[in-house]
């Protein structure tokens, strides 16, 4: 077990230990910060431990029973119908960033478009209210993945999806669940909110959303409370939903509300901007013809095998929107169901297939899939048959026994995806499971590895038996 942490966060500033309260001051700085100045070993215990949230629960029950649970609003994100953010500006390149700053963001960008492809993480339900010992150990792997030989396969942006802190999002937890954790990962995180990021404890006076807008959609480089002694500045997307763009890839970046299920994206409560903003994405992804990787990112997945059912109304709002505008995702990444799974949709209309993967075992615990007849599920398997009105589903893969996350690689011709438990050790560098989606045929194929300098060193080792 790692020894308790030395740093100037151990007490960190704005947190009272025994009260949970954190200070209103917000540090303004000039430029995004991402970690530490030095690495530090992983903490052993909580700064404000978790309290129990049965009653707020309880209470959550029995408006569920008493069919008093919907969706909630949530505010108009900046920009307009289709609210955009880029790598490019989270690196630093924005209205009042030094100079230096803004060049140096620039040279990231081609950087990595000169370097042939992308690499970020993602995972979803990251935030424990046990302890730190599950979210440590997957960050750690996830930092294995910085040390590279090659900086092509190092990891640029994280995409969380959803539930980054439990159990509604409190911003007294925002250090022990999020900051903590990720205190020493050098790139930008971003993030789509969760049901729990969003849900309102009936016990509290708290408004949806609110920590999470404060650190994840501020409009510029601050250091917000809930950070306390460390340096990671809040991220500066426009709202809950949003299009993120970096080479290569696309992610469109969805709210599916606070339900435990299904997940929501647009009725008659919060209206249907959410669709708007997909479709006009969907439309400028047309008008550029844009080339590269799409992917929807969201919390609550359209399909799932286990607890959770299918956000079917979800699915099909965006099914619709995809029809008409002639755009179909590469792939769909989720969370919520907190373990990994797999699936393979197939098209009937032009035999397409699109990837469906969920990762909710981000840190928070993990669920096992549902039995069927006292047996383990067998995978793969069909879960939806092909007909005239459905397409084929296939459940892949699993895993329910370990934390993990998503490692995806972006080519000009390919977009692959593996899924990494933190059991495997920090210094393990091959996937447990992946899939591979050819961008132009839209088909599942197989990977085309880089070559990362062994045929080179092998030609060495050949030349010296031949004595050459």
């Amino acid at each position: 077990m790692a020894a308790k942490r030395k740093n100037p966060a151990k007490n960190p500033a704005g947190v009272n230990p025994n009260s949970g309260l954190h200070s209103p001051v917000t540090r303004q700085v000039a430029r995004p910060v991402f970690s530490q100045p030095s690495p530090t070993a992983d903490p052993t215990t909580f700064v404000v431990q978790h309290a129990s949230d049965t009653q707020a629960y309880a209470a959550i029950d029995a408006l569920n029973k008493a069919h008093k649970l919907q969706a909630m609003p949530f505010p108009t994100p900046r920009g307009g119908t289709e609210p955009q953010i880029t790598l490019q500006q989270v690196l630093g390149d924005i209205d009042g960033s030094p100079p230096d700053v803004r060049t140096t963001a620039r040279n990231t960008i081609k950087t990595i478009t000169n370097s042939g492809q992308i690499v970020f993480h993602s995972l979803g339900d990251c935030g424990s209210t046990r302890g730190p010992a599950t979210q440590n150990r997957v960050v750690d792997k996830l930092l294995g993945d910085f040390k590279e030989s090659d900086p092509r396969e190092v990891p640029q942006f994280h995409f969380l999806l959803g539930d980054i802190v439990y159990s509604f999002g409190e911003a007294q937890y925002y250090y022990d669940q999020f900051y903590e954790p990720y205190r020493d990962y050098p790139a930008p995180i971003l993030a789509a909110p969760g049901n729990h990021d969003g849900m309102v404890s009936p016990l509290a006076g708290a408004k949806s959303l609110e920590a999470y807008l404060r650190n994840f959609c501020a409009e510029g480089f601050v250091v917000t409370p809930e950070a306390g002694g460390l340096s990671r500045t809040a991220q500066i997307q426009p709202g809950v939903f949003f299009t993120f763009d970096a080479p290569r890839v696309r992610i469109i970046a969805l709210y599916s509300n606070t339900l435990e299920d299904p997940g929501v994206i647009a009725d008659a409560t919060i209206g249907n901007s959410q669709l708007a903003f997909i479709e006009a994405a969907l439309n400028r992804v047309k008008t550029e013809k844009f080339k590269g990787a799409l992917l929807f990112a969201d919390h609550h997945p359209p399909f799932t095998a286990g607890r959770h059912g299918w956000s079917v109304d979800l699915l099909t709002q965006i099914d619709k929107l995809c029809g008409k505008t002639g755009v179909w995702p590469h792939a769909f990444l989720s969370g919520h169901a907190h373990n990994y799974q797999r699936f393979t949709r197939t098209r009937n209309a032009d035999k397409t297939q699109i990837p469906y993967i969920v990762c909710g075992n981000g840190g928070h615990n993990t669920q096992a899939l549902s039995k069927s007849g006292g047996h383990t599920i067998r995978a793969p398997q069909v879960i939806q048959n092909a007909s005239n009105n459905t397409d084929l589903v296939v459940l892949e893969n699993y895993d329910d026994q370990n934390y993990g996350y998503l490692r995806a690689v972006v080519t000009d011709a390919q977009l692959r995806i593996e899924y990494h438990p933190a059991s495997d050790g920090t210094w393990t560098k091959a996937p447990d499971d992946s899939v591979t989606v050819d961008l132009a045929s839209r088909t599942l194929v197989h990977y085309a590895a880089n070559d990362l300098g062994h045929p080179k060193a092998a030609k060495k080792v050949l030349a010296l038996r031949k004595g050459k």
